[in-house]
This record gives C-alpha cells, structure tokens and sequence, in this order.
C-alpha cells in the first residue's frame, strides 16, 4: 500500500506526529511525505498512491492536492489535528474560515473516506459539524502516553486497510470483475458449461485469467458488502478456482453516508403468488420502486437471474402484464443489466433487452451502489 502524507512543515505537533507514523508503520505501507505543493504534485506525477493521508485544515494548497490525488485514484484520509474545533474556526471567522470553509474546507472533510480524530472533545466536534461521520479515534502518540507510537501507527494502518476494503468494485482490475461475472453465471446455474452459451470456446477456455490475492480480496469484499456470497462462493466451487482463504465477514468496510440494506425480492413481496407471472410482476414493481431510490443493486440481479432460469412462465402473457402496469421498459432494460453483470442470456428473457440512456444510467447506479 502507498501511502503520501502531505503536511504543513511549519507546524512542529504534526511535523512530529507524521515522523512518528512512518517511523513505527513497519513495512505493510511504503510511505512518502510532501510538506509543499510542487513537492507533492512531483510525487504524485511520479506514481499513483493508494491513500492520501492529508494533515490540518485550512491550507489553500489543499485543494489542488486533494484534487489531483483523487483523479489519479488515491483515496483521501485526514487528520484535522484539532484544527475543525469551534475555537479555531472563530479566529478570523469572516475574513479566513468562512471563505476558505465554502471554498474548499468543507468539500475536503466530506469527500474524505476517513477522518481520524485524536480525542473525545474533538469526536464531539465533528459530530456537530456532521460535515464527514465516517470518523476514527486515535490518540496521538505526541501528546499523550496513553498510546505507544507503536499502537498509533498500527490503529492508522488499519484504517487505510478499511479505506481500501471500502467501495471494493472501483478497485477491481477489468479481468477481475470479468471473473466475478463468470463466477456469478457459474453460480447460478451450477455448471461451467453456460459460461460458452453465447461462443463456441470450450468452457474451460471462458474463465478469465487467474488474478492476485489482493483482487481476490476485493472481489470478496464485494461479494460479501453486496450480500450475494453465496452465489459466489457456489461459483468459485463450480469453476473449481484457486481462491485465497479470506474471510470477508470479518473485514471492516465504510459505507456511503445514505447507504441503507435494502430487502431482497423474496423479503419484498413474499411467497405467496398463484402465477409465476404474478410473482415476475411483484418482482419488477418492486424493481421499479428500487430503481426510484436509486437502490437497485447486484443482489437483486442475481436473484431475478436465478428466477427466470429456474422457473417458467407465460412470455406472452406477461409482456402485456407488464405493459398495463407500465413495467415494460424497466423490465427490458433490467434484462440488459443481467445480460451484462450475471451473464443471463436471451433464451431466458421474457422480453427483449433494451440498451438506451436510461439502462447506463441505472448499470452506472449498480456500479455505484457502495461509493463513498
């Protein structure tokens, strides 16, 4: 993991703080430091980084940093140093805080994936201000023996672990998320052989090449954040893949600020239907409601994926249903998003798929289900 901390030299506290981490941080990260803006866009020009670690507020230099490191994919995580307290904001309120706060202040905290505070009164800060709640308590080492250096660098580290085990997907290399496509059709329909249905390659030649450990990682992250492990794990045993032992259950994660779980198909509109066509119908009027909300996430792909292959119903019927109810067009652009992310295929599709705007924009909702 590559960490660049960008920090203002001038103030002697996070000077000591910052040496203190990449002293103690132990080999897990491969840390850089930058206290001047060009000193920073050099480095940042020279390599991409996995985590910004961003100290103190206020410094017009921010802004263009921040900016730069996220375009290249870094993800942001600061550390106030106390310096978002109500004091300090008061000091030259209206000629300083205030325009720098709308200006870019503000901006910086929320997009933050983490805000690493350093004690209680500052904890209560934050929630005031509820600008980021994705917050993190560690004592500084600098100021307090109730921390050894040791422990603040170890509980840091582990929060750029979470940072980079949250929003999983935007981290997956295309052949990776190649893989979890194949691997979701594998589960499925527990057979390989559909992997081919739509070329004439052998089954054993449509599995995407093997992928690192840390992919793996994300892939399972995602998997288990998207509650559809199951059908991964089933796919993984179908495909008979070198998979990494990795329990995702047990790894921490942020979630976007609104970010709610929302109920299955099943959990939805229950079991009780005297038609298949009727329970398809439940199905998309559910869809619909998701779409709305702009919660319409893989799981309910998979799930509505598994329904159409295993159960038949009345097309013609059912086109007209849904016509009257007026579900078509979000019935044929859903089965566009599960030609694309779970593999099902025409013979399976009631209806015909539609690829227009408002299907890239409901595959790019799905996509950023779990963006910070």
């Amino acid at each position: 993991m590559r960490i660049l901390h960008y920090y203002d030299n001038g103030d002697q506290m996070v000077s000591q703080h910052v040496k203190m981490l990449t002293d103690n941080m132990g080999l897990e990260a491969d840390i850089h430091s930058a206290t001047e803006s060009e000193q920073a866009r050099t480095l940042l020009k020279g390599g991409s980084y996995d985590v910004l670690h961003l100290h103190g507020c206020w410094r017009n230099s921010s802004k263009g940093i921040v900016t730069m490191a996220l375009h290249q994919g870094a993800r942001l995580v600061l550390t106030p140093h106390g310096q978002l307290e109500p004091w300090v904001q008061e000091e030259r309120r209206w000629k300083e805080k205030l325009p720098k706060q709308l200006l870019y202040q503000r901006d910086i905290v929320e997009r933050a994936y983490a805000v690493i505070i350093q004690g209680r009164m500052e904890q209560e800060c934050m929630e005031k201000l509820g600008w980021n709640p994705r917050t993190a308590v560690i004592r500084n080492a600098v100021i307090t023996s109730s921390i050894t250096p040791k422990d603040m660098a170890r509980q840091t580290y582990a929060v750029y672990r979470k940072v980079m085990d949250s929003d999983p997907r935007k981290l997956m290399t295309a052949n990776t998320l190649e893989l979890l496509k194949a691997i979701i059709t594998a589960g499925i329909t527990g057979d390989r052989r559909w992997l081919d249905a739509n070329r004439g390659a052998k089954a054993s030649e449509t599995v995407p090449p093997a992928i690192s450990n840390d992919q793996w990682r994300l892939l399972l992250c995602y998997a288990h954040q998207e509650q559809i492990m199951d059908t991964v794990q089933r796919g993984i045993r179908v495909l008979q893949l070198a998979c990494p032992d990795i329990d995702a259950e047990k790894i921490a994660y942020f979630v976007p600020t609104r970010h709610k779980q929302t109920d299955s198909i099943q959990q939805a509109i229950g079991n009780q239907f005297p038609t298949e066509n009727d329970r398809l119908t439940a199905s998309f009027r559910y869809l619909r409601k998701l779409d709305a909300n702009r919660a319409l996430s893989i799981k309910h792909l998979v799930e509505l994926d598994s329904e159409l292959r295993h159960h038949g119903c009345e097309e013609e019927r059912l086109g007209e249903e849904l016509k009257e109810r007026h579900l078509w067009k979000l019935a044929s652009r859903t089965m566009q998003l599960m030609a694309d992310m779970t593999g099902l295929t025409e013979g399976f599709m009631p209806i015909a798929p539609t690829n227009d705007r408002t299907t890239r924009r409901m595959r790019t909702d799905i996509e950023n289900h779990l963006t910070i």
